[in-house]
């Protein structure tokens, strides 16, 4: 009766963040997918802080969104507050954060789910991976060792299928711990995936254990808010996604509130930091360096006297707060004296403790730059189970993951982002090419190129990517064209357009704060001025159209940065140079003579697919790349010699 089997194109394990991309990418791309989670209620599920966005993560979801992916424009319906950080800076580092209604993003990714043609949700554990060995000498070449052929349930039944995506999340034998109490469930209480683990071992993948952790949750009515300081969301609000109307957005917002831990609050971290999991040697996995726990903060910085605490909504349908910051595995005494010290928290009750959770995890250097498993053609992987941390950074791998599975199934070419044209290149390539010791999480500061790679202009950058491959419409990719050609010809008519220096002028100047004007000058020359941007110089430009406010910041950026992104481009010309030496699938490092034994070890652990990824491979130094490529040279000398 079991020997049930169900056929599809593409399945996906996991409807997290990464799950739902991964499903909604594959089954608009034509494909028949199937995506299986632990619990249908808990889909695209916010089992941390229930936020979309923030520092470099913003990038990442007008990324998302710029090739077709669903995070910006769920998180545009169902937003509690909004805000886009970093303004004091310049605009590569501008990244939008918006609250979520954790409930209500969760049921309006579902629904988007449920509405999609060519896509099934299926409740149940995914227990075995099940593939063949590979016979085709053309595919051996290139690496494989073994095709996926589909997957086995927990009660037996057979799902066939041509592609599988891993996005697991932190739910392969995971285990919750809250000082000595050790519960072996998924987040927030759910069932773990007990099964999947042993049979990805059995296919030769290397797993390895990392950890995460998420704070309390508190009754709002017990929180004293005036002793705290109200945070409020911009006016007007921004959109995520640029097929957002901004009047769609624009609603009353939720405040959140900002305290402090203290002396009294470290004092007693300290007294008891030998009943943390993290520091009594319980806990195996490693964890974010750069989202520590309170312990940490508290021992990692010692001379901080205070550290900051945000008090966040839940969702409209409950009181519950999140204490941003003080993300802990303290037990539960211990987690309540210390949360009391805190001003706003004296009378605090916690409705949910916190808690560290650590899983299963992909071992570095066993992806390809697509996110397929080396050794296995088919088997794709995505979200924490690559080893990153963060919603964005899933759903953005998500996305690409079920982008290359697709196109390997309709045998087309896979689509490759690289680090000088997205936040998405940046993270994918640290995946594959660097030996990541702690879940992964993306920052600005990663991004060689981040001028270019600003988050107002991913639509720009990617959205033809999305168009190629078939999730961005003809008519949304004329709508960008059009945005491009406004862009430019507004950008030549300011360059164009002179002001000589009349009274009428320097009375303007002089109005602005501004040194007067010696000769005749250009409106963009003047929106180089730091007292003038492009709003604000209408006065002595009457005649110009009025054009969509995405065009106009494009305009401002476009003038104001010129010099800084014409150096940034020629950078990216020399960093293309490398991505283009390409490197043989089939190349035996041992042949490489001269090639240092640390780099060939290397190198032949991570099979790099070009110079530039061998380059920034850990271990590699820039004579073994010169080896490399004088190698490469003679191998293509000799083949035209053949020819």
């Amino acid at each position: 009766m079991l020997d049930i089997r169900e056929k599809s194109d593409v399945i996906v394990i996991g409807a997290g963040h990464a799950g739902c991309e991964a499903a909604l990418a594959c089954s608009r791309l034509g494909l028949s997918t199937v995506v299986f989670t632990m619990s249908a209620d808990n889909i695209a599920f916010m089992p941390c802080n229930p936020h979309i966005g923030g520092s470099s993560k913003g990038h990442l979801v007008r990324e998302i969104d710029a090739l077709g992916g669903e995070m910006g424009k769920v998180i545009d319906k169902t937003f509690l507050q909004s805000k886009m950080l970093n303004t004091s800076k310049g605009p590569a580092v501008h990244s939008l954060r918006c609250q979520a209604d954790k409930m209500e993003y969760s049921k309006a990714m579902r629904r988007v789910l449920e509405e999609q043609d060519n896509l099934t949700i299926k409740q149940a554990e995914v227990s075995e991976i099940l593939f063949e060995d590979i016979e085709d000498e053309t595919l051996r070449r290139e690496g494989y060792k073994r095709r996926i052929i589909g997957v086995k349930i927990f009660s037996g039944i057979i799902y066939e299928a041509k592609a599988v995506i891993l996005c697991t999340g932190t739910y392969l034998k995971s285990r919750c711990l809250t000082g000595e109490a050790i519960t072996y469930s998924g987040p927030n209480g759910l069932l773990p995936s007990n099964y999947l683990s042993e049979s990805l071992i059995k296919a030769g993948i290397e797993l390895r254990r990392f950890k995460t952790g998420t704070p309390a949750r508190m009754d709002g009515r017990s929180i004293d808010y005036s002793k705290m300081s109200e945070q409020f969301g911009d006016t007007p609000v921004i959109p995520f996604s640029f097929d957002t109307d901004p009047k769609d957005v624009q609603k009353p917002q939720v405040s959140c509130w900002l305290t402090y831990t203290n002396e009294k609050t470290h004092e007693i971290i300290r007294q008891n930091i030998d009943r943390s999991p993290i520091y009594a040697g319980i806990i195996e996995g490693v964890g974010p360096r750069y989202c520590p726990s309170i312990e940490d903060k508290v021992v990692k910085f010692p001379d901080h006297e205070r550290h900051q605490v945000f008090v966040e909504p839940e969702g409209t349908y409950t009181n519950e707060m999140y204490i941003d910051g003080m993300s802990s595995s303290l037990p539960e005494d211990v987690q309540l004296a210390m949360y009391r010290t805190v001003p706003g928290l004296e009378n605090c009750k916690i409705v949910k403790n916190a808690y560290a959770i650590e899983y299963d995890c992909l071992c570095p250097g066993q992806l390809h730059p697509t996110l397929e498993i080396k050794d296995i053609r088919g088997l794709f992987s995505a979200g924490q189970f690559n080893g990153s941390s963060g919603y964005e950074e899933a759903a953005a791998q998500g996305l690409y993951a079920g982008i290359n599975a697709s196109m390997q199934i309709l045998g087309k070419d896979y689509i490759y982002i690289d680090r000088s044209e997205g936040y998405i290149g940046v993270l994918v390539d640290d995946l594959v090419t660097k030996e990541n010791f702690e879940p992964y999480r993306m920052m600005t500061s990663r991004a060689e190129y981040r001028l270019l790679l600003r988050q107002d202009n991913a639509d720009i950058r990617l959205r033809k990517k999305g168009y190629e491959v078939g999730l961005i419409s003809e008519e949304k990719y004329k709508k960008l064209l059009l945005k491009e050609e406004q862009i430019q010809m507004e950008v030549d008519r300011l360059k164009k357009t002179v002001v000589g220096a009349n009274a009428r002028i320097q009375s303007f100047m002089e109005k602005n704060g501004s040194s007067p004007l010696k000769t005749a000058t250009s409106l963009a020359e003047l929106i180089c001025r730091p007292e003038f941007n492009y709003e604000n110089i209408k006065e002595i430009d009457p005649d110009r159209e009025e054009l969509p406010f995405d065009v106009t910041e494009q305009v401002e950026i476009t003038i104001r940065y010129e010099g800084y992104i014409d150096r940034q481009q020629r950078q990216v010309e020399q960093f293309k140079k490398l991505e283009s030496k390409l490197i043989p699938a089939d190349i035996d490092y041992d042949d490489v003579s001269s090639l240092r034994l640390e780099a060939r070890q290397k190198l032949e652990k991570f099979r790099p697919v070009n110079i530039g990824q061998a380059s920034r491979i850990g271990g590699v130094n820039p004579a073994d790349i010169s080896v490399l490529i004088i190698y490469l040279d003679s191998l293509r000398r000799g083949q035209s010699d053949e020819n």
